[in-house]
């Protein structure tokens, strides 16, 4: 993808409420699970936690396709290619609040609260898009 696509491809992420994300099993089989993303200068990102299969599937395969989807993971645009990497939880600072700005509800407060309740380990993950 050529730098001027990849940054459109970046603009239409972040005025994107939901993506979804397709990761990889290991015999290939393509896995789709919607996550909110927002984007900071030309890389997106978005949050888990540690439990979920996706982390699994991530640390195995970080090869990953990125669409703009409806809020249950309905694909409504193109998909692209990337790359995802964990967050250390110094780059992860200004990411949760960024998700927190874009998503005040959701990641400002239920997903936090959610992620104590049941004792998970939030996680944040880069996305950099293929060129």
């Amino acid at each position: 993808m050529e730098t001027a696509n990849i940054r459109e491809t970046l603009d239409a992420l972040a005025r994107q409420r939901t993506v979804l994300l397709t990761t990889y099993r290991k015999d290939g089989t393509p896995v789709g699970t919607p996550v909110n993303v927002v984007v900071r200068g030309d890389r997106a990102y978005f949050r888990t936690y540690d439990k979920a299969y996706k982390v699994k599937r991530m640390a195995r395969n970080p090869e990953v396709e990125v669409a703009p989807s409806t809020y249950r993971g309905k694909v409504t645009g193109p998909a692209v290619h990337g790359r995802v990497r964990p967050l250390t939880e110094e780059e992860a600072k200004p990411i949760r609040r960024l998700l927190a700005r874009k998503h005040r509800f959701q990641q400002g407060f239920a997903v936090p609260l959610f992620h104590k309740m049941k004792r998970y380990k939030t996680l944040h993950y880069e996305l950099t898009l293929d060129a």
